[in-house]
């Protein structure tokens, strides 16, 4: 696909710019944007929030920045567009008057939800950078590259291994320094967390002993911890409690370059490497809470997730395919699993091999509180089974209510799902 069908197909034929003195909108050829453009930032936010107001400032003084360098040509090769969350027109135009920048039309709604879903964006301000050209993410975190590189001079500001980017001395919990190459050959965990945070501290209890079980089994296992702390007073208080690794509190630039390379949004986040550096799991969290023995350890992904307390935050990340089942009943949690894991299993391995999240997780649910708790919050039917695609971002179900489910019936309903065939009820 060539580029600008690329654009056109992502973001629909025109786009908006402001006109001078807040005299409404001028309409841009999203064909007329491929030349010339390589990198794209698409910016989420709203006009209802503060953060968002502020982080306009520094992006505007960046923009306007960019745009000039290089006697313009360099300019030309990025543009950002406003995605926006508003539902009121006019406190849209409002926000939107002040942008150089382009945004997508208020009215299409249906786009801004896919956008947010394909980006898995969870709160805002949030910046993406996309590769024009094919849509594949090429730095998730550019509020940071806004706050870290002002004058655009590492642009485009493409992915860096992990080892480059964590090369440098590391902290042991006795204060000694110990070189980073101690990580090679092991598998890592990139802890994100900070001792102000409630449900970081209570995650750092419950790591400190999966880390001790893991290394006592004999397998190469580091941790590094990445502070968010606000002092080094604080930083050091609550480094105290961990037996592994930390990145010197005072390497504010190599903290987020990692923040950067990760694209953290949230903390606590644990995300768990392979020895080569790749990406195992960004949900450690969930694992490490799931599996206190560790016996599923390094928590390679499954296709097909039972719901939990600790693992329904994950239904928050994009449509989801819920499963219900009576669990009463033996059996039937695990004989769903297998009757919708070969079709999960090759969604996967369809968008994988183009370098792209699946668009839907994969979920059964018995019943529990936390099923309960789910279905009143959707206004779900009681029925088992139920096969249901929820998506919370754009606060809306799709529910198939048969008396069988069958693996026919799940892929159809995914491909009709997929092909935007299905009518969405409101949540």
């Amino acid at each position: 696909m060539s580029e600008h069908c690329f654009l056109v197909e992502l973001l629909g034929e025109r786009l908006l710019r402001s006109r001078e003195r807040g005299s409404g909108e001028e309409e841009v050829d999203v064909h007329s944007l491929a030349a010339g453009c390589s990198l794209m930032g698409l910016y989420f936010g709203s006009s209802l929030s503060a953060p968002c107001k502020q982080f306009n400032v520094n992006l505007a003084e960046f923009y306007s920045k960019f745009k000039e360098s290089g006697g313009g040509s360099r300019g030309r090769q990025l543009e950002i567009v406003f995605v926006s969350s508003d539902q009121d027109h006019k406190k849209w135009q409002e926000f939107v008057q002040d942008m150089p920048w382009l945004a997508l039309p208020f009215k299409e709604k249906h786009k801004k939800l896919k956008l947010w879903n394909r980006y898995r964006i969870s709160n805002i301000p949030s910046l993406v950078f996309i590769d024009t050209a094919t849509g594949k993410i090429v730095c998730r975190n550019g509020l940071l590259v806004i706050r870290d590189d002002p004058e655009g001079l590492e642009f485009p500001w493409g992915p860096i291994p992990f080892y480059e980017v964590i090369a440098g001395s590391l902290l042991q919990s006795n204060g000694q320094l110990q070189d980073s190459s101690i990580l090679e050959g092991s598998y890592v965990g990139v802890y994100f967390s900070a001792h102000w945070c409630p449900p970081c501290r209570a995650l750092t209890r419950v790591l400190v002993e999966s880390y001790c079980k893991i290394k006592e089994s004999g397998q190469k296992f580091e941790i590094v911890f990445v502070s968010a702390d606000r002092s080094e007073d604080s930083f050091k208080q609550y480094f105290s409690e961990m037996p592994w690794l930390a990145v010197p509190y005072g390497d504010e630039g190599r903290r987020s370059r990692l923040n950067r390379l990760y694209g953290i949004q949230g903390i606590p986040t644990l995300i768990i490497l392979d020895p080569k550096g790749d990406i195992i799991t960004r949900q450690g969290r969930v694992e490490v809470l799931n599996d206190v023995d560790c016996k599923e350890f390094p928590w390679h992904p499954k296709p097909v997730l039972e719901l939990t307390e600790s693992n329904a935050v994950q239904l928050n990340e994009g449509p989801c395919l819920v499963l219900f089942v009576d669990s009463e009943e033996v059996g039937e949690l695990d004989a769903a699993k297998q009757m919708i894991q070969p079709l999960a299993e090759k969604i996967i391995a369809k968008y994988k091999a183009k370098d792209e999240e699946a668009p839907l997780l994969f979920f059964v649910a018995g019943e529990d509180d936390v099923t309960d708790s789910l279905r009143d919050f959707t206004n779900l039917p009681e029925a088992a089974p139920l096969l249901t695609i929820l998506d919370m971002a754009a606060r809306a179900k799709y529910v198939m209510d048969v008396e069988e489910i069958t693996p026919e019936i799940v892929e159809a309903f995914v491909a009709d799902f997929t092909a935007e065939k299905l009518k969405p009820e409101p949540i």
